[in-house]
């Protein structure tokens, strides 16, 4: 078969203006929920996308951790890619993709770090191998093999234990979304998508976009 035989026609579910919540963090967390319910492996997992100084764009996956009203809020390290570019410009955009449920959710907004202490409490609800990697390894740098990572490893759980403090590098950051778009897989490409748009008076409009 030729990759561009590979095709599915999509038939769950539909989405109109009706259905859909005025706000669009109510909406998103109405299908989080479902995506729970489905037991879709790992929900919370979402691309993030980031622009360098050059104008190239960037983009990996990593697990959203906490939304509410704020934004979305996730945490890594602040000296990663990502870290650089955000500190140059903070804009980016988000990517949950529920191909289960034959969904997608755009998500685009300013970005801000969390304050420190939020950061803390996360770190250390993290088990404590995942504390002591996010201290042992530079993230984004190279290194000369795995070796000198694991020994990187070793030596930051000999200097710590059990109680690793959270590294400067190392914490939250909160997307503040100004545009969320919300995708319905439909039959024969006819999608449904509604976006909705943060106005300047702080209210949110909703249109239906062509697929």
């Amino acid at each position: 078969m030729s990759i561009a035989d590979i095709r599915t026609d999509y038939v769950q579910a539909e989405l109109s203006e009706t259905d859909t919540d005025p706000d669009p963090i109510m909406q998103f967390s109405k299908w989080f929920a479902e995506a729970l319910r489905a037991e879709i492996k790992e929900p919370n997992a979402m691309g993030v996308s980031t622009v360098g100084p050059n104008g190239r764009p960037s983009s990996r996956i990593l697990l959203v951790k906490d939304f509410d009203q704020r934004g979305f809020t996730w945490f890594t390290n602040y000296d990663s890619r990502k870290g650089i570019e955000l500190a140059q410009n903070p804009y980016a955009s988000l990517l949950f993709h529920w191909i289960e449920l034959e969904r997608e959710v755009r998500i685009e907004g300013r970005v801000e770090r969390v304050s420190a202490e939020e950061s803390d409490r996360y770190f250390q609800s993290r088990p404590i191998k995942s504390r002591l990697s996010a201290i042992a390894s530079s993230q984004s740098r190279s290194i000369g093999g795995r070796a000198e990572l694991e020994a990187q490893y070793a030596k930051a759980e000999a200097q710590y234990g059990d109680h690793p403090p959270r590294p400067e590098h190392w914490g939250g950051y909160r997307l503040k979304p100004d545009c969320v778009e919300f995708w319905q897989g439909r039959r024969s490409r006819l999608h449904d998508r509604i976006v909705y748009t943060l106005g300047e008076n702080g209210e949110w409009k909703r249109v239906r976009l062509q697929p």
